[in-house]
């Protein structure tokens, strides 16, 4: 207890230095070169304790999340940050695109952001490895709709229009994949791409004889919009049935290495509160839906509270993160190299502490 009272009290102290000197860095980042150096506050070897693990130290952590299950997944964190709560001095931004944190993490105006887990890897290697992640946040989200009963397994979508949101995206390499996997090809379906989410089930409430692929929560939100619309298939599922190699999977949390290395103590207390803010939202769903609602992630709270089951949302850490991943982005480099950014990543991509 006094180690947590005087982490709180050194966390306080770290975020009045930041305000008096903290600068702005505004420059653009060319694909290639390190990530940008920031002014928050830097732990020497004399500050940093000899077992970082027995007393982190905290920090200033600024953090990018979007708009859907990985954000789902911080309310409880959110909602303790904002009340000062923490170890930790937390500052977050929800974007509705992973280009917008995106580009805040490689610019330095984000510390951590939560992203698709290819996006990821794209970075890592646009970046020359200036970025390490530290869990998966989210596993399998990817639902099939429809109107009626015809589709019961990813065959079923020979000659069907199908509404997704953004080619090149997750949604799209998941659904080629298994597409691929059951003897289909993209010249087998009409492929209808939309900028986003809110888009398809537009469509899907026009065409009632189109199918849909969704990410959750929006495909809990097009159920209930749309009526006689239902999840006909879980890809996660069906991903399980013909991949050995790696399950499906969406979000992971990147951290810039330099913030990393120098803030080693905040990322321990992060890890601990991501956990135990994942742990919330998936044990108290009603209270964690008020606070998704709050946010304005879905519409209303009894949306939330109906998809937060299917958002499979998660903390996983360690050895088992780097074989998931791994495994999950060697399925996508043998399907497509440019949905991982070329390459696989290298070995430092993981944390493993």
């Amino acid at each position: 207890m006094k180690r947590r009272i005087l982490a709180m009290i050194l966390g306080m102290v770290m975020v009045l230095s930041m305000a008096a000197c903290a600068g702005n860095n505004d420059e653009t980042i060319k694909p290639g070169e390190p990530l940008a150096e920031t002014t928050e506050p830097q732990i020497t070897e004399e500050e940093t304790p000899a077992d970082v693990s027995a007393d982190p130290v905290p920090g200033h952590v600024r953090i990018g999340s979007l708009k859907g299950p990985t954000s789902m997944g911080l309310v409880q964190l959110m909602d303790q940050a904002k009340k000062g709560e923490t170890a930790n001095a937390y500052e977050f931004t929800m974007a509705a695109a992973a280009d917008e944190i995106n580009t805040a993490l490689i610019k330095g105006d984000l510390d951590i952001v939560l992203i698709p887990a290819n996006v990821a890897s794209v970075l890592y290697n646009k970046t020359g490895g200036e970025v390490v992640v530290l869990n998966i946040n989210t596993l399998g989200v990817l639902y099939i709709l429809e109107y009626g009963e015809t589709i019961q397994s990813v065959k079923d979508l020979a000659g069907r229009t199908i509404y997704l949101p953004g080619k090149g995206t997750t949604p799209d390499y998941a659904l080629q994949y298994l597409l691929s996997q059951n003897g289909l090809t993209t010249e087998d379906v009409d492929l209808q791409y939309k900028s986003e989410g809110t888009e398809v089930i537009a469509a899907l409430a026009q065409d009632k004889n189109a199918i849909g692929l969704l990410p959750q929560p929006a495909a809990t939100v097009a159920t209930v919009q749309n009526e006689g619309l239902r999840i006909a298939l879980d890809l996660t599922a069906e991903w399980d049935k013909v991949s050995e190699e790696g399950g499906l999977l969406t979000g992971v949390t990147l951290v810039r290495k330099a913030f990393l290395q120098k803030n080693p103590g905040a990322i321990q207390l992060f890890l601990e509160d991501h956990l135990a803010s994942t742990n919330y939202t998936n044990e108290n769903v009603a209270e964690a839906a008020q606070m998704v609602a709050d946010l304005g992630i879905v519409p209303k709270a009894p949306i939330a509270v109906k998809s937060i089951p299917y958002c499979n949302i998660v903390s996983i850490t360690g050895a088992e993160m780097k074989e998931a991943l791994s495994g999950y982005l060697g399925v996508l480099a043998g399907q497509n190299s440019k949905a991982i950014g070329g390459a696989l990543p290298g070995e430092d991509f993981y944390y493993i502490p």
